[in-house]
């Protein structure tokens, strides 16, 4: 059966599912009866990467050198690529690989010439925490419903968060940094601050103070470098290179791995503000993006239902504005069913099954696939490292019958470079100068502090006014021959310092209050 002629051989009637017309990514040669077929290839039509697919399969499998392999092949045809780098080993795509005797044997099974290539690359980090252009956003621009996730708030706190966010855009008062919405927070639990909710719900002390507790611990984590200005523009993923190939973003994590909630969050909001920035498209030849989405599971793990909401909407609504999505993580059981339905290419290396939670998530993914040729079950415990089962979209946008496929070798390094080799990639960056150093500029932070201390000053200058006026009708009395009495408890008091420390104590917090009340913020405008 391996090598049949029969038109009607189930090998060949897998193969015809790939024979497309225009352009498409070569993934590599269909498997059947334990034989390399690598006169049938499995490919993605081009124009079909923008309906969204799903990476999968156990740690080991070669998901990485998965992604690699079709970051490539969309870079070569135009397309502009992000790849978030979780243990640092992506950012040998920016280099030719190094041929040997594995590679070459790779070739030969799938029938496609392997030639070592580097691709046009950028490095960036969160906050400029590790090697990389720093990637910012503003406090505004990351909203309630993703800042909920990274402080891990509840349901009701969250709905909190949404209405200080809610009276920090009509007041017009902008967030930039995490300063700036501690500042808000504690305003709308002073006694001023109260009013000014009281029509739409108001903040209890408690979860304001909670919401407070967790920004402290927050930033304890170092969280505040990822927040602040210059704020990132992600059109910048959009470019391509001189020569036409579609350059490939990498987000260099390693440094922040241990911040799991905080990195998948910041790619959500990437993902969201390109949807939010991009014009409506419908269907094109090629995307213009394809967003490769790493550890996907972190995304969706105690994810709140605002927040599942937002992430499917924004699925589902991306397509149209030209932006494929690729979730790749290590079962489909990791993405909610309502995400999960969106995905149509489906690329799905080896999973174990050593314990009867492994039995379960098989069975469940072998239910995500079209019906098969193929005993999927078996199958998926015995594929090889570099082996997948795919499905995709066709031309006309049917699911394509179930291959199972040995895949082509990545033509760039499959391993990191070094780390001066990265350095000197991110410095010689046109956007270097544009994103490393960071701006803080006035904001609610800013705004209150220079309240507070110019009701200090203001406190100051009347406590000296009093001093003098008094002293002025004393030496008035002397001259006129009176008596100078002793001077009354009360006037004791007023003249003691620590009246005049009281009068600065009250000062500065009625400028504060004052200070606070008036402020308002802005969304950010591009």
């Amino acid at each position: 059966m391996s090598e049949s002629t029969d038109p009607a051989s189930p090998a060949d009637q897998i193969a015809a599912g790939y024979a497309f017309t225009g352009p498409a990514l070569e993934l590599g040669a269909l498997l059947w009866d334990g034989a390399c077929l690598p006169d049938r290839q499995i490919r993605i039509p081009l124009s079909m990467l923008n309906r969204h697919g799903l990476v999968a399969g156990a740690t080991g499998t070669g998901k990485t050198k998965t992604l690699q392999l079709i970051a490539e092949q969309l870079s070569a045809g135009g397309v502009p690529v992000f790849l978030a780098d979780i243990k640092g080993d992506v950012s040998g795509i920016s280099v030719p690989g190094t041929a040997n005797d594995k590679i070459a044997e790779r070739a030969k099974e799938v029938g496609r010439p392997w030639e070592a290539a580097g691709f046009p690359s950028e490095f960036y980090s969160l906050g400029g925490i590790g090697p990389g252009i720093p990637l910012r956003a503003t406090v505004t621009s990351f909203g309630p419903v993703l800042m909920s996730k990274v402080l891990q708030l509840n349901q009701t706190q969250e709905q909190s968060l949404g209405l200080i966010f809610h009276y920090a855009d009509t007041k017009g008062l902008e967030l930039i940094d995490l300063k700036d919405l501690r500042a808000v927070v504690a305003f709308l639990v002073s006694d001023q601050g109260k009013a000014e909710l009281k029509g739409i719900g108001g903040l209890s002390t408690v979860t304001a103070g909670v919401i407070l507790r967790a920004l402290t611990a927050f930033e304890q984590q170092g969280a505040s470098e990822f927040f602040g200005e210059p704020e990132f523009d992600t059109g910048e993923f959009l470019r391509t290179a001189p020569d036409g190939r579609g350059l490939v973003s990498v987000l260099e994590l390693p440094a922040v791995q241990d911040k799991p909630q905080l990195f998948s969050t910041f790619l959500m909001w990437l993902l969201a503000d390109l949807y939010t920035d991009l014009p409506e498209v419908g269907d094109l030849e090629r995307p213009k993006l394809v967003f490769f989405f790493d550890e996907a599971h972190l995304l969706f793990s105690g994810a709140s239902k605002a927040f599942l909401e937002s992430i499917t909407q924004t699925v589902r609504l991306i397509r149209s504005k030209g932006i494929g999505v690729f979730f790749v993580t290590q079962t489909p059981k990791d993405v909610p069913a309502d995400v999960l339905a969106q995905l149509g290419n489906r690329v799905q290396h080896a999973l174990r099954a050593f314990t009867p939670d492994d039995a379960k998530a098989l069975k469940a993914t072998v239910k995500t696939f079209p019906n098969s040729a193929y005993d999927l079950e078996e199958l998926l415990t015995q594929l090889g490292t570099g082996e997948a089962v795919i499905t995709v979209l066709s031309e006309k946008g049917a699911p394509t019958p179930v291959a199972a496929t040995r895949l082509r070798a990545p033509q760039s390094l499959m391993g990191p470079i070094d780390a001066a080799a990265l350095d000197a990639a991110v410095k010689s960056s046109l956007l270097y100068s544009r994103y490393a150093e960071p701006v803080d500029r006035e904001s609610a932070y800013e705004k209150i502090s220079a309240e507070q201390a110019a009701a200090e000053a203001a406190a100051e200058a009347a406590a000296a006014g009093a001093e003098a006026e008094k002293r002025a009708e004393e030496a008035a009395k002397a001259a006129r021959g009176a008596p100078k009495p002793d001077p009354s408890l009360a006037q004791q008091v007023v003249g003691s310092g620590l009246f005049r420390s009281l009068a600065r104590s009250i000062g500065t917090q009625l400028g504060r209050e004052i200070s606070r009340s008036i402020f308002g913020t802005a969304k950010r405008r591009r």
